[in-house]
């Protein structure tokens, strides 16, 4: 795709988004359910099934999915879909690009060892691997753009309010 097939593509979603705003909101929706006999969440996506269970740290035997690995997953799959976009519409070329995600994370603190040590995920380190002719200012650019429309770098940059609850049912 060039940068004129991308702004035709946009052009009329952007247009109603302007005319009206309502119909650019959308409200996201995960599921999962727990498996009452082993540590895990069964995630059901349109893509397949995700069993999420404890990372070798915390006592898993790496055999699920870590929803650690799944939060800086989906930073990669973002930022990598962003900066493709912004590259387009930008008309910067690559023949080859990489983005690299590192998180450290104390699992004294998720275990319960210390409380003065954070749950989660503390830094997060974003590398992007670009082989392109594009000058570095034009790079420079590309990447302060794609940090600027990364919805999950944004997201975990100035993170949204968060509340649970917790709801009774008979079964």
């Amino acid at each position: 795709m060039n940068a004129d097939e991308l702004r035709q593509l946009q052009a009329p979603i952007k247009a109603k988004y302007k005319e009206d705003p309502a119909a650019a909101l959308r409200t996201f929706h995960a599921v999962g359910v727990l498996l009452p006999d082993r540590p895990t969440c069964r995630i059901e996506t349109r893509f397949g099934t995700i069993d999420a269970g404890l990372h070798p740290a915390a006592g898993g035997d790496g055999s699920e999915a870590c929803s650690g690995d799944m939060l800086l997953e989906s930073l990669v799959a973002c930022a990598g879909v962003t900066f493709n976009v912004v590259a387009t519409a930008m008309s910067i070329p690559f023949r080859s690009a990489r983005v690299i995600i590192e998180g450290d994370g104390d699992f004294r603190g998720t275990l319960g060892v210390s409380r003065e040590v954070p749950v989660g995920v503390t830094d997060i380190r974003m590398r992007f691997e670009v082989d392109s002719d594009a000058s570095d200012e034009q790079l420079a650019t590309l990447l302060k753009q794609t940090e600027r429309y990364c919805v999950i770098y944004q997201t975990l940059l100035t993170p949204p309010r968060m509340a649970a609850t917790l709801q009774r049912i008979n079964t």
